[in-house]
């Protein structure tokens, strides 16, 4: 596809392509090596409970920020010579981060207890990782804002940096963390890492401090707090209900099959989002701002199976040797303890091709704002992932089932996808000539 090389090359490759890519193999890399360290010093019940955390805290973190981020950064870049307008977009975001995070952060802490006996067993309580996370969100949510402010004025390169650097402190404090505490040092690395990098983010905002005095609260505006309300819905509602429903698939999985199977499943799922990361930045970078621009259904098309045909044949030749080398992965990234997850990469693989493939058109709901068609086909993958992973669970009476589970509810999803955009893609109706 002429204009994916064309677009990298004017306007991703002199840009940021380069750290962009030693950016994602930075997070790789830190990826492994604390995966391998969690492997080796705590095994897999104790990543089972690390999955359960990092879930929460992934939505808790969507959550202080409102979902407000990719909004954050659209209006910035477009509004950023307006000192007026720029002023409103500022200070709406800073004080309704301020509010969200502050009320996420009392919530944290004060159901500390609460929170342990709903993301662990009963025999752990880590209730004071919780209350390490409460202190900390809110430095997450000032390096969030601080990003969206520099992302919106252009300023690539150090944000990758910062990401770079950020990726090694925070796997450098996980590695020492483990590895004088084990499983707490673990937890509560997973509660601090995101926020650490706001150290690191001082630098930017410190370059960028002839903007403090735009955020005032006279200059919120609630006007464009509704213009973003579709945003922020749309970035929460996937952000937080799907890492809800992987702890509560991982807990029936400790309940029905196992704790050790719970870490397998968990280690499934990370090796799977370390071989996803360089298709789905690549994604990030091109196809929402291209859907962006499209008007036209036919140029819409050729978009799509444009990309398909580099992704697909790439996508089939990497899950192929994914799979012949799943073994020497697992000696990599785990330990001869996590053996048993070689049963799980098939189905996991074929489950994340059509994920890959779905989430192609999927950024159109994103790029066009098709708001209700985003809310209900996110809403069936959360309902369709958990009652088929329970139905395959106790089906297989393993954890395959998770697995199987995964693969089952993409192909119900991407059929829905499809017929969505049947039109556009196929042509069944005749009306390929409207817009979009």
């Amino acid at each position: 596809m002429k204009k994916l090389i064309d677009y990298i090359n004017d306007n991703v490759l002199i840009k940021v392509t380069s750290l962009q890519t030693t950016s994602v193999v930075t997070r790789l890399i830190a990826g492994i090596l604390t995966s391998k360290a969690i492997a080796v010093f705590i095994g897999p019940v104790g990543l089972a409970l690390i999955g359960n955390l990092q879930n929460f805290v992934s939505a808790f973190q969507t959550i202080s920020i409102t979902g407000l981020y990719n909004g954050t950064v659209k209006y910035i870049s477009e509004l950023k010579e307006s000192v007026t307008e720029l002023s409103k977009v500022i200070s709406t975001v800073f004080y309704v981060g301020f509010i969200s995070t502050m009320l996420a952060s009392f919530f944290c802490y004060f159901n500390a207890d609460l929170i342990n006996d709903l993301i662990f067993p009963s025999y752990n309580n880590y209730a004071f990782v919780i209350k390490v996370f409460a202190f900390v969100l809110p430095f997450y949510a000032l390096n969030m804002f601080s990003f969206s402010i520099m992302n919106g004025f252009s300023k690539y390169k150090i944000l990758i940096v910062i990401n770079i650097i950020g990726q090694i402190l925070s796997m450098s404090v996980a590695l020492l963390l483990i590895y004088q505490n084990a499983i707490k040092g673990a937890l509560i690395s997973v509660a601090i890492a995101e926020s650490l990098i706001f150290l690191i983010t001082l630098v930017g905002i410190i370059n960028r401090r002839s903007l403090i005095p735009l955020i005032k609260v006279k200059s919120v505006s609630f006007n464009f707090l509704k213009q973003m309300s579709s945003h922020a819905l749309m970035a929460l509602f996937s952000a937080v209900l799907l890492p809800l429903v992987a702890i509560a698939i991982r807990m029936y999985i400790v309940e029905h099959v196992g704790y050790k199977d719970a870490g397998f499943w968990e280690a499934m799922t990370r090796i799977s989002k370390y071989y996803l990361m360089m298709v789905t930045s690549l994604m990030a970078l091109y196809i929402l701002p291209r859907f962006s621009e499209i008007d036209d259904v036919k140029e819409f098309r050729k978009e799509v199976f444009g990309f398909y045909k580099i992704i697909i044949p790439i996508l089939i030749v990497g899950f192929i040797f994914i799979y012949l080398l799943k073994g020497v992965i697992i000696d990599v990234v785990l330990t001869d303890e996590f053996r048993p997850v070689e049963n799980l990469f098939l189905w996991q693989l074929l489950g994340d091709f059509l994920k890959v493939l779905s989430a192609v058109i999927a950024y159109q709901f994103l790029a066009k704002k098709m708001f209700w068609h985003y809310i209900l086909t996110e809403a069936f993958l959360v309902i369709a992932l958990y009652i088929t992973s329970i139905y395959f669970i106790d089906l297989f009476d393993s954890v395959v089932g998770a697995v199987v589970a995964h693969f089952v509810t993409y192909i119900m999803y991407y059929g829905i996808i499809l017929l969505i955009f049947g039109s556009a893609l196929f042509g069944v109706d005749g009306e390929n000539e409207k817009q979009i």
